[in-house]
C-alpha cells in the first residue's frame, strides 16, 4: 500500500482552506441559487403542472447538493482546527445561508400542503416524479403538522442566534480545552480527543488520572454547557409546544422513519441482554486485578488489544477485511485512502470524535477521526470507511433520494466494523490476542447496550424535566449519574456524572436524540451480518441494494424487503442480542 498520508485533502475540493476565494464564490451563488428558487415558489399555485413540479423539484436538488458540498468543506475546516476563526465565521455565515433556504422550504411545505390530494396523487403518477413520491409524501405529511407558514419562517430565522448558537459555543468552549497531563514524567498537553483516546491506555493509573483531569475540566465550564444544554432544550421545547408536538420522541422517530413500537421492542431486548454484559464486566474487573470496574476502565484492553497497530498496517488490514465480502466496497476504500479522504494525525487542535461527511457535488465523502493505533481506532477506522461507502452507493442517485436517516446509516458503519474486528479475531495468532480482540468486540456491545441506553435515559429524563424549569449543573449531574447506574445495572465502582458536558452528541441542533439510531444500527447490522455469513459471497449484492433503499423507504419496510423481518416484534433484537451474548459465553468460557 506504501507510506499512506494520514491528512486529508481539502485543497481538491475548495483550494485555499477558509480563505478560499472558491469558496467564498459558491457560498454567493449559493445565495443566488435560493433567492431564484425562492422567486419561482412564489409564482407558484395549488394548481400547478407536473411539469412545474419537476423543475421545482430540479431546482430544490441543485441548491440541496451545492449547500450540501459547501456545508461538508467547513465543517471538515471546523473540525480539523478548532482554533480556526475564519472556519467559525464561515460556519456561522452558512448558518444565515441555511436559514434563508428554510424559509424557502417553509414556502414550499406550504405549497405542497395547499394541493389538493387529488391533484397531488396526479402529479406522483408523472413518469418523472413518480420517483420522489417517498420523500415527497414524508414532506407534505409532516408540513401538515407544523405551525403556519410565518411562524415557520420566524422560528428559523430565530433559530440561528438562537438554537444554532448555543451548540456552536459549546464547541467553542470544548474546542478550547486543553487537558494536562504527565506521561513517563513529564508534563503534556492534549485536545479533549486525544485525553479520551488515552482511556484506552494499559496503565490503569494514568487512565484513572486522566479521566480525573476530563470531568475537572468540564466541571469548571460546567456552568456554561448547562447553559447551552437548557437553552437548546428550551428552544426545541418551546418549538414543539407550538407545533402541537407533545411527545419529545415524536420528531426523533420521524426523522429516523421508525415507528415507536419498534424502538420498545429494541429497548426490550436490549435489557434482555444487559445481566450477561455485567457478568463480562465483573470478569474483566477480575482479570485486570480489580474488585469492580470504575468508567475509566470501560476501554482498558486486555491480552494484546493494548499494542500499537501502526496506521498504514491497519488501513490495509481493513481494505483486505473488505475484500473478503466484496471487492467493489475494497476497492473504493483502497480508493479513499489513495486519494487522501482521511483525515486520521494524532494532533492538537482537532475536535474530539469521529465522523465521514459527504461532498455532494464531486460524489466523495472525507473521513475525520484521531487514530491512537489502538483496536478500537482500527474499528473506528472501519465504522467510519463504512459510513463512506455507503455515500458511494447512493453517489449517483438524484440529491432527494440520497438522504438517509441517522439510524440506517449506522447500519453500513457497523457492517463495516464487524467485518474488521472478526477478522482480527480470526487472525489472532495467539490465545492471548484473540481474548485482547474478543474483548474489544464486547466492549462495543457495552457502549450501545449500556453507555448509549444511559444516554437515552438521561436525555429522556431530562427534557421531562426541563419542560418544568431550568436544570442546575447539580441536577444535570445527578441525572447522568442516575441514568448511568440504571443503564449500567449498578454494575460500576463509579461513574462519570460530568458525561452530560462532555458528550457533543447532546448539543446538535441537526438531529434531536443523538444516541438511539447507534444501538439501532449496531443491532440491525448485526442482523444484516448474520444474514452475510449464512449466505456467502452472493450476498454482497442483496447487501448493496439494501443500503440504496435507505433513503426512500421506512426502516420497517426496509427490514420487510430485504430481510424478510418485522422490527416492531422482539424477535429480531433479541435474535441480534443473542449475538452479543454468544460472544461473551465465548470470552467466559477461555478466562475461566
Amino acid at each position: 500500500m506504501g507510506k499512506l498520508r494520514q491528512t486529508w485533502d481539502l485543497e481538491s475540493v475548495f483550494p485555499g482552506g477558509s480563505d478560499s476565494p472558491q469558496l467564498k464564490a459558491h457560498l454567493e451563488e449559493v445565495v443566488k441559487d435560493i433567492a431564484a428558487l425562492a422567486d419561482f415558489v412564489a409564482g407558484l399555485k395549488p394548481t400547478l403542472s407536473a411539469k412545474e413540479l419537476r423543475e421545482l423539484v430540479d431546482r430544490i436538488q441543485t441548491v440541496r447538493i451545492r449547500l450540501g458540498q459547501g456545508s461538508s468543506f467547513i465543517g471538515c475546516l471546523t473540525a480539523q482546527d478548532v482554533k480556526d476563526g475564519k472556519a467559525r465565521l464561515l460556519q456561522g455565515n452558512l448558518s444565515q445561508i441555511g436559514a434563508r433556504m428554510g424559509g424557502v422550504s417553509t414556502a414550499i411545505e406550504d405549497l405542497y400542503v395547499s394541493i389538493a390530494d387529488e391533484h397531488w396523487t396526479e402529479l406522483l403518477d408523472d413518469d418523472e416524479l413518480s420517483q420522489f413520491s417517498f420523500p415527497l409524501n414524508e414532506q407534505r405529511e409532516l408540513a401538515k403538522l407544523k405551525m403556519t407558514r410565518e411562524q415557520e419562517s420566524l422560528a428559523t430565522d430565530l433559530a440561528v442566534d438562537g438554537y444554532h448558537a448555543w451548540s456552536r459555543l459549546y464547541n467553542t468552549v470544548v474546542g478550547d480545552m486543553v487537558i494536562e497531563v504527565d506521561v513517563d514524567g513529564k508534563p503534556e498537553k492534549y485536545s479533549v480527543g486525544q485525553a479520551f483516546n488515552l482511556l484506552a491506555n494499559p496503565d490503569a493509573q494514568l487512565r484513572e488520572t486522566v479521566f480525573g483531569k476530563i470531568e475537572d475540566a468540564f466541571a469548571q465550564e460546567a456552568e456554561l454547557c448547562a447553559s447551552a444544554l437548557n437553552h437548546l432544550a428550551g428552544f426545541r421545547l418551546n418549538l414543539y409546544k407550538h407545533r402541537g408536538w407533545e411527545d419529545i420522541l415524536w420528531e426523533p422517530l420521524r426523522i429516523n422513519r421508525m415507528e415507536r413500537a419498534t424502538l420498545d421492542a429494541m429497548w426490550q431486548a436490549v435489557e434482555g441482554g444487559k445481566p450477561h454484559l455485567v457478568r463480562y464486566l465483573e470478569r474483566k474487573a477480575k482479570l485486570l486485578g480489580l474488585d469492580q470496574l470504575a468508567w475509566w476502565d470501560l476501554n482498558a484492553p486486555l491480552g494484546k488489544a493494548g499494542e500499537k497497530i501502526p496506521y498504514d498496517e491497519a488501513a490495509a488490514f481493513v481494505v483486505d477485511q473488505f475484500r473478503r465480502f466484496s471487492p467493489e466496497i475494497a476497492d473504493f476504500t483502497q480508493s479513499a485512502f489513495d486519494k487522501g479522504w482521511v483525515e486520521a494525525e494524532d494532533r492538537g487542535g482537532k475536535r474530539p470524535g469521529a465522523f465521514c461527511t459527504s461532498l455532494p457535488m464531486t460524489g466523495e465523502s472525507r473521513v475525520f477521526m484521531t487514530y491512537s493505533g489502538t483496536i478500537q481506532s482500527l474499528g473506528t477506522l472501519a465504522h467510519e470507511l463504512g459510513h463512506a461507502y455507503h455515500g458511494y452507493v447512493l453517489r449517483d442517485a438524484p440529491p432527494m433520494l440520497r438522504s438517509y436517516a441517522m439510524n440506517v446509516a449506522e447500519t453500513a458503519s457497523t457492517f463495516g466494523e464487524l467485518l474488521v474486528v472478526d477478522g482480527a479475531l480470526e487472525q489472532a495468532s495467539s490465545p492471548e490476542e484473540k481474548l485482547g480482540i474478543l474483548e474489544d468486540k464486547i466492549g462495543r456491545s457495552v457502549a450501545f447496550f449500556m453507555d448509549i441506553h444511559s444516554r437515552f435515559l438521561f436525555e429522556t429524563r431530562f427534557y421531562a424535566r426541563r419542560s418544568k424549569g431550568l436544570l442546575s449543573v447539580d441536577e444535570l449531574n445527578e441525572m447522568m449519574l442516575q441514568a448511568q447506574k440504571d443503564a449500567f445495572l449498578d454494575s460500576l465502582k463509579e461513574y462519570h456524572p460530568h458525561f452530560w458536558a462532555s458528550k457533543l452528541h447532546f448539543y446538535i441542533t441537526g438531529v434531536p436524540f443523538y444516541n438511539f439510531p447507534y444501538t439501532f444500527g449496531f443491532l440491525f447490522s448485526a442482523g444484516v451480518y448474520a444474514r452475510a455469513k449464512e449466505e456467502g459471497a452472493g450476498f454482497a449484492q442483496r447487501y448493496k441494494d439494501l443500503l440504496h433503499d435507505t433513503s426512500r423507504m421506512t426502516v420497517e419496510e426496509l427490514a420487510r424487503k430485504h430481510l424478510g423481518v418485522d422490527l416492531t416484534k422482539p424477535d429480531f433484537w433479541e435474535a441480534a442480542v443473542q449475538l452479543a451474548v454468544d460472544d461473551v459465553e465465548e470470552f467466559l468460557r477461555i478466562t475461566e
